[in-house]
């Protein structure tokens, strides 16, 4: 079930993707032959903020973000996984107000239009609070793991596996 729904996350935002870049191309042609398509850069802006947070969700998933590690990486395991389940919270919080303040925003922004497409604002917005418990539920799993292996093998949550600990 979970690598389902992470096949079909990436596909999802795979096809995101390839609909921006066929939308403004799109758009860049029919802008030169005099037609320009005026709700394709609303569209196309739209689907740019879903697909980034799907991407950050894929990258969170394999541990793919950029992070400073010059001086925890220093610390012994077991201080280093607490340090990360610590920050982990912390941003788990931030995350889980960012969707409630996102939900919030999404409901204000009902009648309001995006730009010259007639499409309601609220489609941009409503990728915050999505995305934002996406990546709760993703950094809520990948925490409690590493609580659970706090006393056997600890790691760290932020920090991507090394090549023997990946499962195939």
């Amino acid at each position: 079930m979970k690598s389902l729904y992470v096949k079909a996350e990436a596909v999802l935002a795979t096809t995101l993707l390839a609909v921006i870049v066929l939308l403004v191309f799109t758009a860049g042609i029919t802008r030169w032959f005099g037609y320009p398509l005026v709700w394709s850069v609303d569209v196309a802006q739209l689907l740019f903020a879903w697909a980034s947070f799907l991407g950050a969700d894929l990258a969170l998933r394999k541990h793919a973000h950029i992070g400073i590690d010059y001086l925890v990486k220093r610390l012994p395991a077991r201080p280093r996984a607490v340090l990360d389940i610590v920050l982990a919270l912390v941003v788990l919080a931030f995350l889980l107000t960012m969707t409630v303040k996102g939900y919030q925003l999404t409901m204000l922004n009902l009648e309001r239009q995006f730009g010259d497409s007639g499409i309601s604002y609220a489609f941009v917005t409503a990728a915050v609070p999505a995305g934002c418990l996406l990546l709760s539920v993703t950094l809520l799993g990948q925490t409690l793991a590493a609580i659970s292996r706090l006393r056997s093998t600890p790691r760290p949550i932020f920090t991507a596996p090394a090549a023997e600990e990946v499962m195939p």
